[in-house]
């Protein structure tokens, strides 16, 4: 539901009944991973996608049925051997669906339209709907901030909000959405629940340091891909907004200063263009140190080698050295800066899906990967 935050916020202001879909789980090579959604109010009008398109007719039908019937409806997707023409996934992938009516007279509507204003503010929040268990608890929901505090609840058992106001903060800790089976009593008490955690956090950040030709393609490249971006240069000539249009702040600094007193988290991709000794050895000697997703570095193999001796000399360890990505970027035979930005691209989108970069045709792994175990794949976790 939070995937497409923007527009139900909309709708939940404007007082629209809804229903939405929501993927709770997948297997195998589905297109689309937990947290999706798609959503339909009563005049038919459909935004969002589960399948990127395989399956979409048949869920739009679900949500019109949620919203006639009142009900929860859990509906599992899969290729079809036996009928070509079946309802499934072409990809040979599973997904299960969760559909729920959002109405005005819905118990659970305030919460979910207070998590979707959080998400479409960008603000950090975790909301918890029940997708299996007890008619009762169905329907359901609790949102959960990053300082503990909740709004909603499932009020059969206390316990079983404190459990889930637990889980959901650890999920949203991790900036993950995914299911988490626990018993209705909280703990493993009682009948057992399955529940659909889903997380929206603020935009991974991308700090790119020197404002040159380059840097202005990996700005746009980095916006598509959903990041915030930030140019940082030391020179006030070159970076500014007229050179950068599309990029969110721009700040005129030394690279390591600003890098010192900004924040940075575990979603984090610097990218180190300066390739100026002044400018990167102290800002690579810090960047490595931090714990952030990404530290990459533009130059030369030449460039690349007297860049290292130099950090080893102030003292960066080779296990430190290890984290450098540097040349940047994938081996693509870019030239241009739009060639340069989207093979620096592939090369974030690798490590942090876990690919290995080497050309899919001929090769034996998997398309789709989770580089965190039980993570948005859809793995359940149990809770002691």
């Amino acid at each position: 539901m939070l995937d497409i935050a923007e527009e139900l916020h909309r709708w939940a202001e404007e007082g629209r009944d809804f229903a939405v879909a929501t993927v709770v789980a997948v297997g195998g090579s589905a297109p689309r991973q937990p947290g999706a959604a798609l959503a339909v109010d009563a005049d038919g009008t459909a935004v969002g996608s589960v399948s990127g398109g395989c399956v979409e007719g048949a869920v739009y039908d679900l949500c019109a049925q949620a919203l006639r019937d009142g009900g929860t409806v859990v509906e599992r997707f899969g290729y079809s051997d036996d009928d070509a023409f079946a309802v499934g996934l072409t990809c040979g992938g599973v997904v299960d669906v969760v559909v729920t009516p959002v109405r005005a007279a819905d118990p659970a509507r305030p919460v979910l339209a207070s998590a979707l204003a959080a998400a479409a503010r960008g603000e950090a929040a975790a909301l918890a709907r029940i997708v299996t268990g007890p008619a009762e608890l169905t329907g359901r929901a609790l949102l959960v901030r990053p300082d503990g505090t909740y709004e909603g609840g499932f009020g059969a058992h206390p316990e079983l909000d404190r459990t889930v106001v637990a889980q959901a903060g650890a999920l949203l800790d991790a900036g993950r959405t995914g299911t988490v089976e626990i018993g209705e009593q909280g703990s493993r008490c009682g009948a057992p629940l399955t529940l659909l955690v889903e997380s929206s956090v603020p935009a991974p950040r991308m700090i790119v340091f020197g404002a040159i030709d380059f840097a202005s393609a990996l700005v746009r490249v980095g916006k598509f891909l959903g990041h915030h971006v930030t140019v940082c240069d030391a020179r006030p000539v070159f970076a500014t907004h007229t050179r950068f249009p599309e990029a969110d702040e721009i700040v005129v600094a030394w690279p390591h200063r600003y890098l010192e007193r900004t924040s940075v988290d575990a979603r984090t991709v610097l990218c180190v263009l300066t390739h100026d000794p002044k400018f990167d050895v102290p800002l690579l000697k810090l960047a490595l140190r931090l714990p952030v997703a990404y530290v990459g570095a533009m130059g030369s193999r030449r460039t690349h080698l007297d860049r290292e001796a130099r950090l080893r000399e102030v003292g960066v360890t080779d296990l430190e050295l290890a984290r450098l990505r540097s040349p940047i970027g994938l081996d693509l035979g870019a030239r241009t800066p739009e060639e340069t930005a989207l093979s620096i691209a592939a090369e974030i989108v690798a490590c942090r899906r876990g690919g290995s970069g080497v050309p899919l045709t001929g090769a034996h792994t998997p398309i789709h990967h989770d580089t965190v175990p039980g993570g948005t794949s859809g793995g359940i976790a149990s809770v002691a």
